[in-house]
């Protein structure tokens, strides 16, 4: 089947982000791929990636969605390893009851790892900090789609922040987004809403909230991480079982060792 070519935009308002490739940027790690790229059956591991409780989630979905989710565990999985030390397929990812995404590691919970995943028909994102944390993709080409539901996510005094530029209007798009998934709430509703950007180049969130667009050529990634919490509010929260603590084994001290800047990925 002949692919339709996908069009690269040559400039962009943001600074470009290399797909394939850890990066870091003010203590969370990144990483952003072609979901082409991303090989669902690795030569290299020859156990399987998906745990038994993760191929469950995998079988229930429609076979549209299996593509799209499996590219996007890969890659997280892949990245929680780098972050903690763990073997690939020790790293277990399963959806709360919210939808955000919770990280075991050997077994057991690893609640001072926070992941955010993004998937579109072409990238994959995924990225891990050690405070709440939301990444997002938006394809230029949903330019349009944004800007009909404009009213949706803008409150009026943004509306000036994004005239009609498709990369404003993405970036916007997935500022509003990432900084819901980090808040752990949904995008329908009013949560967007209570989102203020008051900047976009460069990009700046109101609540503390630190921001961080790129572009990858066809696509615009948005990373926001959320202010510290207090113990025990809801972000803060990471469904430990009785007696745990968020300094145990596979949290704190793992995620400690993070892997230098835009180190190349390797393996599969």
């Amino acid at each position: 089947m002949t692919k339709t070519p996908v069009r690269v935009v040559m400039y962009t308002a943001f600074p470009v982000i290399t797909p394939g490739r850890v990066h870091r940027w003010s203590g969370a790690t990144l990483v952003v791929a072609r979901r082409e790229d991303v090989d669902l059956a690795p030569r290299w591991s020859p156990l399987p990636l998906l745990s038994p409780a993760e191929r469950h989630v995998f079988h229930a979905l429609p076979r549209w969605r299996q593509d799209e989710w499996g590219a996007g565990r890969f890659l997280a999985k892949r990245l929680v390893a780098e972050v903690t030390g763990a073997p690939v397929t020790e790293v277990e990812i399963l959806p709360r009851d919210d939808g955000s995404p919770r990280v075991s590691v050997d077994g057991s919970p690893a609640p001072a790892v926070h992941l955010s995943l993004s998937h579109t028909d072409h990238h994959v994102a995924a990225a891990v900090a050690l405070g709440a944390v939301g990444v997002d993709l938006c394809e230029m080409a949903s330019a349009a789609a944004v800007r009909r539901a404009a009213d949706h996510i803008l409150v009026p005094e943004e509306r000036p922040l994004v005239t009609d530029d498709p990369d404003l209007l993405t970036a916007a798009w997935a500022l509003k987004e990432a900084a819901v998934k980090a808040d752990r709430r949904s995008l329908f509703g009013e949560a967007p809403r209570g989102v203020r950007i008051l900047g976009l180049t460069p990009p700046a969130l109101d609540g503390r909230r630190r921001a961080m667009v790129r572009h990858t050529g066809t696509a615009v990634l948005a990373l926001v991480l959320a202010p510290p919490t207090a113990p025990g509010t809801r972000a803060d929260a990471q469904d430990l079982p009785a007696g745990s603590t968020a300094g145990n084994r596979s949290g704190t001290a793992r995620s400690a060792r993070l892997p230098p800047p835009d180190r190349p990925r390797g393996g599969g």
